[in-house]
């Protein structure tokens, strides 16, 4: 059986997340505090007992998901095989450690800076995200160009098929929206974060993220990474330094990423981390395919 493991983004924290795993092995609670320790604060705490608002900050839900994702990933039977992996936006990092790309201290301090400078952009920059439902990938282009005469808006996240996120200044965006309902779009709708991520107002996070990401030792992937930029598997660690780079302002290609493993003879995917978000867009784009999730101690017992 070929399997690829997928680590879920932004969207998919909740309160209580991974606190199971913590509870039961001493190996969690080590990484936990490796993790707290690097981040200065308490990602344990804030994980387990909230509160929401505190863990739905992007400087916090960022680095928690990525804990409880890699934690997860920690405890997976040694014979447990996977042939490539891929990540949606912030789970790209967890999938570069299930590779071998990174390190666990080396990834988190990435995406600590990652989350920080992604704050402060959209602090600084006010824009906002709005999912796109039942349009194609050609009418919602056309739809964010005509929008660009009100400012910045373009594709975000392809999630699946008839399910687009659009990202910009806000103003752009909510222009968009009703382009897209007078056009025949069944939904649109604004969605609950606090920056307009994958676009160019991310900008101002680029530097210190290219700069932490050019300083860290990149390892050549053990199975390949299907990146978010282009839906292409790559092992080449300057390719995925790039790729990072790249993304954070770059549209997360997932409906092709999920279409790449399906052509390439994938017969399950299984998403390790919190939520089963991944699941259902996977479902959407292949509804043959198998799917799976590893979200807690019960599903990793299940699997000896």
């Amino acid at each position: 059986m070929k399997r690829a493991l997928v680590f879920p983004g932004q969207a998919s924290q909740y309160v209580g997340m991974g606190q199971d795993i913590f509870d039961k092995h001493q190996s969690i609670k080590d990484m936990y505090a490796q993790a707290s320790d690097i981040l200065g604060f308490d990602v344990a705490d804030v994980s387990f007992n909230g509160p929401l608002e505190a863990l739905t900050e992007t400087k916090v839900t960022q680095p928690a998901l990525f804990v409880a994702s890699t934690a997860l990933f920690s405890l997976l039977p040694k014979s447990y095989e996977f042939s490539m992996t891929a990540g949606h936006s912030l789970g790209e990092f967890s999938a570069l450690f299930a590779a071998g790309v990174l390190s666990f201290e080396d990834a988190l301090a990435i995406v600590k800076v990652r989350a920080e400078g992604m704050q402060t952009a959209g602090e600084n920059q006010t824009g906002t995200m709005a999912a796109i439902l039942n349009m194609s990938r050609e009418d919602v282009l056309r739809v964010c160009k005509h929008a660009s005469l009100r400012g910045i808006v373009q594709p975000a996240n392809y999630n699946s098929p008839g399910q687009i996120v659009i990202s910009g200044e806000t103003v752009a965006v909510h222009y968009a929206m009703e382009i897209a309902k007078n056009l025949g779009a069944r939904k649109a709708l604004a969605l609950n974060v606090s920056g307009a991520f994958h676009s160019p107002l991310m900008a101002a996070a680029k530097e210190d993220l290219s700069a932490i990401i050019e300083k860290t030792k990149f390892n050549k992937a053990r199975v390949p990474v299907v990146a978010n930029v282009d839906a292409k598997p790559t092992s080449d660690p300057k390719k995925i330094k790039t790729n990072l780079i790249d993304q954070l302002q770059s549209p997360v290609l997932w409906e092709d990423t999920v279409q790449y493993m399906v052509n390439d003879g994938v017969d399950e995917i299984v998403e390790i981390g919190p939520g089963k978000v991944l699941q259902g867009l996977v479902k959407r784009i292949s509804r043959d395919m198998a799917t799976g999730g590893i979200a807690n101690q019960e599903q990793l017992e299940a699997l000896s």
